[in-house]
C-alpha cells in the first residue's frame, strides 16, 4: 500500500483528495497497488469532511512516519512549505507539489535533496494547472530537442480580463471586477495583473528548458493595468489580440532572455486565440518546430488533476530511475540577459507580435 500525506486543505488540497479518491478504484487498477491518505495537514479542523478523521496539526507526525512514502504539499507560500517539503524528501519520502513560489525560489535545492536521498520531487501542477507541461517538456521535448523559444500564456485571470475587454468593450477596472464576482481573480489581484504569477511560471519552464534558473526578480515584468479599451482596438484593427505573454529565449552564448509583458499577438499566432480563462504554451524546438499544449490553467479539479498525474508516476516508476526522470537546474541570475538584439526584434514581431508598451 502507498501512503499519502496531503498538506493543506484548501482549495487544491481539498481537489486532490477528492481526485485521488473519485479516481481510486481506477488508479489502483492502473498502478498495481492499494492508495490510502493517511494524514492530512491543517491547522484548521474539518469535522464534516468524510476524511475529517485524517487530519493532525504536526507535521513531524508525518516526518516520522516511515509508511507515508509521497507528501504532497499545497500550503503555499514559501514557509513552512519550503522547509516541510526539505524535511520530507530528506526523510526518504516524494514530494510533488502545485507552490509555484517554493518551486522558483527552492526547486534547485530541492531537486538536489530528492536526488541525493533517492526519491523524487515533481511539480507539474506549479505552472500549468491541468495542462501537462512540464512532463512533456522534461520526458519528451527537451531529449530529444534543443529548445530555443518558449512563448507562453501562463496566467487565466489575465487572459480572461483581457478577453472580456476585447468582447464587451469594456474597462479594465470592470473586466477585473467581474472576474473577482466570479472567483477568478483575488481580492488583492496583485500577483495575477501585474505579472508575478506569469513570470514565477516562465522561470521555471525555461530551468526546464535550458537547465538554468533565473530568479524571478532578475526578469522584466510588466502586467495589465495599463492597458484601456483603446489598446485593444488599436491592436485589433492591426490584426492581433492583446495578451499577456511570457517569453523565454536561448541566445548566443547561452545566454537566457524572459520577460513577461502585454503583447499585441498577431491573428496568425496560435496564441491569439486563446481566451478566457485558458493557458497555452508555445515551445520552438531546433528539429520538433512548434508544439502547442493547451488547457485551463487554474481551478480547483484541473490543479488537483496534475499533482495527482505526479502522484501516479511516482508510484508507476517504483524505486528505478530512469535517465530521462534526472531533472537538475542550477541557479544562474548570471546568465540573464535583458536585451535583444535588433534581429530578434523584428523576428518577434513578424512570428508573434509587439509589446503594447515599449521600453
Amino acid at each position: 500500500m502507498v501512503n499519502v500525506a496531503i498538506l493543506g486543505y484548501g482549495t487544491v488540497g481539498n481537489g486532490t483528495a477528492q481526485v485521488l479518491t473519485g479516481n481510486l478504484e481506477n488508479l489502483e487498477k492502473r498502478l498495481g497497488q492499494k492508495i490510502n491518505i493517511k494524514y492530512i495537514l491543517d491547522l484548521r479542523e474539518f469535522p464534516d469532511d468524510p476524511l475529517g478523521g485524517r487530519v493532525i496539526h504536526d507535521f513531524k507526525i508525518i516526518e516520522n512516519d516511515p509508511e507515508v512514502s509521497i507528501v504532497a504539499e499545497m500550503l503555499g507560500g514559501a514557509h513552512p512549505a519550503y522547509d516541510f517539503s526539505a524535511a520530507a524528501l530528506r526523510a526518504g519520502k516524494s514530494v510533488v507539489t502545485s507552490n509555484k513560489e517554493v518551486v522558483e525560489k527552492f526547486g534547485d535545492e530541492l531537486l538536489r535533496l530528492a536526488e541525493e536521498n533517492r526519491v523524487r520531487y515533481r511539480f507539474e501542477a506549479s505552472v500549468g494547472g491541468g495542462i501537462p507541461v512540464i512532463s512533456p517538456l522534461m520526458h519528451s521535448v527537451v531529449t530529444s530537442n534543443k529548445v530555443t523559444e518558449i512563448n507562453a500564456i501562463l496566467n487565466g485571470t489575465t487572459n480572461y480580463i483581457l478577453s472580456r475587454m476585447s468582447r464587451e468593450n469594456i474597462d479594465y477596472e470592470t473586466a477585473l471586477k467581474e472576474a473577482q464576482k466570479l472567483g477568478y481573480a483575488e481580492a488583492n489581484p496583485s500577483a495575477d495583473v501585474d505579472g508575478l504569477d506569469a513570470c514565477r511560471k516562465i522561470c521555471i519552464l525555461a530551468a526546464i528548458a535550458f537547465g538554468k534558473l533565473i530568479p524571478m526578480e532578475k526578469v522584466k515584468t510588466r502586467g495589465i493595468r495599463d492597458i484601456t479599451p483603446e489598446h485593444i482596438k488599436n491592436a485589433e484593427k492591426n490584426g492581433a489580440h492583446i495578451r499577456l505573454i511570457a517569453r523565454a529565449l536561448l541566445l548566443d552564448g547561452e545566454k537566457i532572455h524572459l520577460e513577461v509583458a502585454p503583447y499585441a499577438v498577431k491573428n496568425e499566432n496560435p496564441l491569439s486565440g486563446v481566451d478566457d480563462v485558458f493557458n497555452a504554451v508555445l515551445i520552438h524546438g531546433n528539429y520538433s518546430d512548434d508544439i502547442m499544449l493547451y488547457g485551463k490553467g487554474a481551478g480547483k479539479f484541473p490543479t488537483a488533476s496534475a499533482v495527482v498525474s505526479d502522484i501516479a508516476d511516482i508510484i508507476a516508476r517504483g524505486s528505478s530511475f530512469a535517465p530521462d526522470e534526472v531533472l537538475c537546474f542550477d541557479r544562474a541570475p548570471e546568465a540573464y540577459e535583458e536585451k535583444l538584439s535588433e534581429k530578434l526584434i523584428k523576428e518577434t514581431a513578424d512570428a508573434l507580435g509587439t509589446p503594447v508598451f515599449e521600453g
